[in-house]
């Protein structure tokens, strides 16, 4: 879970947590030698967990593009999934 509480990530990684439904939750992999930064994406309440899934990591990999980023340890994942 990503640590501070005035983050976009922790938002929606608390966000993911409290909902009931098909809910996804990916991130950039962390790299704590040279990545400063989390990009993350969710969906929440998707009609599957496979929906859930493919939308979370198509969010996150629009934020490495919105912001034209590479990371280290690579592109997203998923990092929570029900």
């Amino acid at each position: 879970m990503p640590g501070n509480p005035k983050d976009e990530c922790t938002s929606a990684f608390k966000a993911y947590v409290a909902a009931s439904g098909h809910s996804a939750y990916a991130t950039t992999f962390e790299s704590r030698v040279s990545d400063l930064y989390i990009i993350c994406g969710s969906k929440l309440n998707a009609p599957s967990q496979k929906a859930a899934e493919e939308s979370a990591l198509r969010i996150c990999q629009a934020g490495l593009t919105r912001w034209k980023v590479k990371t280290a340890a690579g592109g997203c994942g998923i990092a929570a999934s029900k």
